[in-house]
């Protein structure tokens, strides 16, 4: 039972699902309705969609191990991938003259990147992505609204948990990634808005 929850937690509350409903709850905060969805989609669709379609691509071929890429080695293309999509989306979005929240967001995804990739083949261990995403939305989103949206930090919680009850993740791992999301995600957030 322990373990069907773990493993619902990882997949219900995978990366993707964080990236793609996170913008468009930071456009919802300044844009109206017709904006949130515009910006939301861009954003979603260059850091989440697009990046998630390579690595289940690459999954089925068998280039990595699975679509959440435990494998450190296999981490590569999925996050130049998803640098290179995320990269696109913002200039769209400079182009569009998206609203200042929706460049900081990807601005603050695409510093997660570098340092996510700086850990994982610089320094070549593994951090827990589904906790740094996780994180990071806690931080961002109580920057947004305001300190109630600290409850979303619930989920981040079971998340974590999650990855290190699948044995995907060691404790260490799962705390970087915290620190990671917090500090990097929500902080670079921060100071971009």
């Amino acid at each position: 039972m322990i373990k069907k929850v773990a493993r619902g937690a990882t997949e219900v509350l995978a990366p993707w699902v964080w990236v793609i409903l996170l913008p468009f709850a930071v456009a919802a905060a300044t844009e109206s309705f017709w904006k949130t969805l515009l910006w939301g989609f861009v954003v979603a669709v260059t850091a989440s969609v697009i990046p998630m379609a390579v690595i289940v691509r690459g999954a089925r071929k068998g280039k990595w191990d699975g679509h959440h890429v435990t494998n450190r080695e296999g981490r590569l293309v999925p996050l130049v991938t998803a640098g290179a999509s995320l990269a696109a989306g913002t200039v769209i979005m400079v182009l569009g003259s998206a609203p200042s929240s929706m460049l900081a967001l990807a601005g603050s995804m695409f510093a997660s990147l570098i340092v996510s990739m700086a850990i994982t083949f610089g320094m070549r261990w593994k951090i827990s992505l589904h906790a740094a995403v996780a994180w990071a939305a806690v931080v961002t989103l109580a920057i947004v609204y305001g300190p109630w949206l600290l409850l979303i930090a619930l989920p981040a919680a079971l998340v974590a948990w999650s990855r290190v009850e699948l044995g995907d993740h060691t404790t260490a791992q799962v705390l970087a990634g915290t620190a990671m999301g917090v500090i990097v995600g929500g902080g670079s957030f921060w100071l971009l808005s």
